[in-house]
């Protein structure tokens, strides 16, 4: 992990006259595309359209509650009511937990089935994931704690630079004797892991699609498979707030997500009246 360590990283940002995109904007913006290319397509080949056409309302809501949910977490995190205005601070579970309750509240207006919904959200938030943390790589955000394995990064120009300095103040980590302020230390490319994750994730909710138990069952899925994604993550995340048996706070969070999920698998458990589930029975 020392500075002469890894591979070095830079942000990734594309310039368009006065215009600049980072990777992360980009990114988050795919995210949401493709989660509503995904909720879209999968209503429609269950013959559930009227909700397929909600779909763009539905997602705007989660756009919204994310960007809300995601900021306030993160002034809860910090103590700071002004950091609800800085561009970093994109917590995943405060904005999940925004999302969701957005959505709740627009699918509700609309006099939809929630459930209904929430079945295929958990396939399209999954895909959505693995594509939106390819922008934390791409500006150097949310990496590691320091290792020196053949595949470590540094991030000189990250968001904060994995600095000496910043790994001891911002993370708490404690690095070997001699090691200068300024220099730059080599972690684990925890973004590429989640977003591999992520898609792992994606693969095993697309393969139980077709299922036949009652609607919401799979949402159930989800949240377990995203906890137990998180959880195993958080381990090497370079992170200060280990605070309950060395858990981070998103730690005991996942573990809550979890169990919701576990519940919902539960009692979503069975076909639903009539044999036919969430998907239509087929001839």
């Amino acid at each position: 992990m020392l500075a002469s360590d890894g591979i070095n990283h830079l942000p990734t940002v594309f310039s368009i006259g006065p215009l600049e995109l980072t990777g992360f904007g980009l990114a988050v913006l795919a995210a949401f595309m493709i989660s509503q290319i995904i909720c879209q397509r999968e209503l429609t080949r269950r013959g559930q359209l009227q909700e397929a056409d909600a779909i763009p309302d539905i997602v705007m809501a989660a756009l919204v509650g994310t960007i809300i949910g995601a900021k306030t977490y993160y002034v809860i995190l910090t103590g700071d009511p002004g950091a609800f205005f800085s561009r970093g601070g994109f917590v995943f579970w405060g904005g999940f937990m925004g999302s969701v309750l957005l959505c709740w509240l627009v699918i509700r207006y609309k006099k939809l089935v929630f459930l209904r919904i929430a079945d295929v959200a958990g396939i399209a938030i999954a895909a959505g994931y693995a594509v939106g943390r390819t922008g934390c790589w791409a500006v150097g955000d949310d990496y590691g704690r320091p290792w020196s394995g053949p595949f470590s990064v540094r991030f000189p120009l990250g968001a904060p630079p994995s600095t000496a300095t910043n790994m001891e103040q911002l993370f708490g980590v404690t690095l070997p004797p001699g090691t200068q302020p300024t220099d730059v230390i080599a972690v684990h490319p925890t973004q590429l892991y989640e977003t591999a994750m992520g898609f792992v994730m994606f693969l095993i909710l697309w393969r139980f699609r077709e299922h036949t138990h009652k609607e919401g069952w799979l949402f159930g899925m989800y949240c377990i498979l995203a906890g137990v994604e998180r959880f195993i993550v958080e381990f090497f995340r370079a992170k200060d707030d280990r605070f309950v048996a060395g858990l981070t706070m998103a730690q005991v969070i996942a573990l809550a997500i979890a169990a919701i999920g576990v519940a919902v698998m539960v009692a979503r458990n069975g076909q639903a009246g009539g044999g036919s589930g969430a998907v239509p029975a087929r001839a």
